[in-house]
């Protein structure tokens, strides 16, 4: 018998090791997988055992059920998953294996199309690769939505004795677990497109700067990189090709502002981890002084499907300039919450109320916050925005890293939009006026409006315009989409404070 569990953290924060421990018991003889998570995180703990070669599923479980699981007579059985609704009607490129192998598995990897994306890099010129990461359309999944192709033409063409690789893991937006769950649930193809990037540009060192919140992917990856290097995966003689590259697993302390490259890249080098003016350009004076490609964990996963399955194919998924799959991280108020992997064009209406099923506490939805907590609070009068960088920033939203966070009609918006700049307040590495003043005079001029001062809103429209002109990196300069958001597109929550107050 063969028994699927997930490890990923979120499984294991709704009990999968008091399950796994009760099927240990119940059927020592049985050969027990730990996995990453299919991503329907409603349904965690999920147990899939192995039928005829189909696995079937039970969940969300608790080791009381095992029992019941293990007789067939489960009340919580679902079914052959790989029928389920959530999983059909996804388009999984990047997340295709997670869930499915053993992640510390090479062989599992291999016998999944794993590293046949960089055997082919390995005979194509340089030139060549960055090419075909031009052809694919990838942009940075990280949020600046970035073409990928661009700034590894930078970097190839950047001259230099030595280049690198940096990894932004540094996830800390709220409602995003993507690059968690994917470092914890298939951490090969992010060290193969890592690889495929440094043979394509020069770069013979990599690194993964992964936040110190996250120990199971930080465990995961470190594991993952040292069989990748005994396998000659890694290392001077990748895969036997006579071309180097190899990487290392740092460990940031949890700034939220490292997740903007400069500041990462201060931090990597040992220093305060402060936003950098531009010019230069990482891709030209990055790490150490050297050309340098930071790239986020989904851009740099992405890559080996790229080069396994041909640049065309990817990019015949998408909608206008935004090609291939975005991976959707439902979250907040919402009945069925998780990671959902699709071609870009589905609209923010369907990912709402048909894949979330709606708000979990039955009241109608009120907003979206779509982006992080950067990000701009979307009505529901726009959910038929379609799901692309130029749709979305037309609609005055921004995607960044495809985070969701469902919020019901309970929901103070004026609350919403403190909160925005409080967390810009807290976070601010204070390089900058406009972001280190201007947040701190934002949550004051909110409690203003909540005490029922008239001055204080178009003071507050102001002090957003001077931080979204005048910041030098998006924490400032990003703040006031939430902010305004809140402001113009739930009115009467303002006037509410002030009908209060008189």
């Amino acid at each position: 018998m063969r028994i699927f569990l997930p490890m990923d953290s979120a499984a294991k924060a709704l009990g999968a090791e008091d399950v796994a421990a009760a099927l240990r018991a119940a059927a020592p003889e049985a050969e027990i997988i730990r996995t990453g998570s299919r991503g329907m995180i409603w349904l965690e703990p999920l147990v899939e055992i192995e039928v005829n070669g189909v696995r079937h599923g039970f969940g969300p479980s608790d080791p009381g059920d095992v029992a019941a699981i293990l007789d067939g007579t489960s009340a919580k059985a679902l079914g052959p998953v790989e029928e389920l609704d959530w999983l059909k009607r996804q388009t999984r490129l990047t997340f295709a294996r997670v869930g499915v192998i053993d992640p510390l598995s090479l062989r599992d990897y291999k016998a999944h199309g794993g590293l046949s994306g960089l055997q082919r890099a390995l005979d194509m010129s340089g030139q060549q690769i960055v090419d075909e990461v031009k052809t694919s359309g990838l942009r940075g999944r990280g949020g600046a939505g970035f073409p990928t192709g661009i700034k590894w033409q930078t970097v190839h063409d950047a001259d230099g004795p030595q280049k690198y690789i940096v990894c932004n893991a540094d996830e800390g937006d709220s409602g995003t677990f993507a690059d968690r769950m994917l470092m914890e649930g298939d951490p090969f193809t992010l060290i193969e497109g890592m690889a495929i990037a440094g043979i394509g540009v020069g770069a013979t060192q990599g690194y993964i700067y992964l936040r110190s919140e996250y120990p199971d992917a930080i465990a995961v990856m470190t594991r993952a990189v040292e069989i990748a290097r005994a396998a000659g995966v890694l290392g001077k003689d990748v895969l036997g090709s006579g071309k180097a590259f190899d990487m290392e697993i740092r460990k940031g302390a949890g700034a939220y502002v490292c997740g903007e490259e400069t500041s990462l890249l201060n931090s990597l080098e040992g220093k305060r981890g402060v936003v950098r003016a531009k010019p230069p350009l990482p891709a030209l004076e990055g790490f150490l002084g050297r050309p340098t490609v930071v790239n986020n964990v989904i851009s740099l996963a992405t890559v080996p499907v790229i080069f396994e399955k041909g640049a065309q194919h990817y990019a015949d998924f998408g909608l206008g300039r935004s090609r291939g799959t975005v991976t959707l991280q439902i979250a907040g108020n919402v009945a069925r919450g998780g990671l959902f992997e699709t071609a870009f064009g589905i609209t923010l209406g369907e990912v709402v109320n048909d894949l979330g099923g709606g708000t979990r506490s039955g009241n109608p939805v009120k907003a979206v916050q779509v982006g992080g907590p950067l990000g701009a609070y979307m009505p529901v009068t726009k959910f038929d925005t379609p799901l692309g960088y130029e749709e979305f920033d037309t609609a005055g939203g921004l995607i960044g890293h495809a985070g969701l966070t469902v919020f019901d009609d309970t929901t103070d918006m004026l609350g919403m939009a403190r909160f925005a700049m409080e967390f810009c307040a807290v976070e601010s590495c204070g390089k900058c006026t406009p972001c280190r003043i201007g947040a701190v005079r934002g949550v004051e001029t909110i409690d203003r409006i909540a005490e029922g001062d008239p001055a204080a809103l178009p003071l507050l429209a102001d002090l957003c315009e001077t931080m979204q002109d005048g910041s030098l990196c998006a924490l400032g300069g990003f703040t006031p989409f939430p902010v305004m958001s809140a402001v113009t597109q739930f009115p009467d929550d303002f006037a509410r404070h002030k009908e209060a107050a008189e």
